[in-house]
């Protein structure tokens, strides 16, 4: 499902625009990477919880030329499932 899908079946299932449904959708994924960018996280008690990881740097290769490169430290953004979304899937 991609975004325009998302925003059609909330529409449908809530009587909003498709507008207001777009607006709701930016407005949530806008809340929840501001609270990540200030190294909190965000629980959806149900669904699941966004949070912050850290990847340590480490050596890598280059697939085309197999030489070994340094891959630099870095933030991602990391999800895990709440109990009822994994008890569903």
């Amino acid at each position: 499902m991609n975004k325009a899908e998302l925003i059609a079946v909330i529409s449908e299932e809530t009587g909003i625009t498709k507008a207001q449904a777009n607006g709701a959708i930016d407005s949530l994924t806008g809340a929840i990477e501001l609270a990540l960018k200030k190294g909190g996280k965000v629980t959806l008690v149900g669904f699941g919880t966004f949070s912050v990881s850290k990847r340590k740097a480490r050596k890598g290769r280059n697939p085309k030329t197999g030489e070994a490169i340094k891959i630099k430290a870095k933030k991602v953004a990391h999800f895990k499932a709440g109990k009822q979304l994994a008890e569903k899937l």
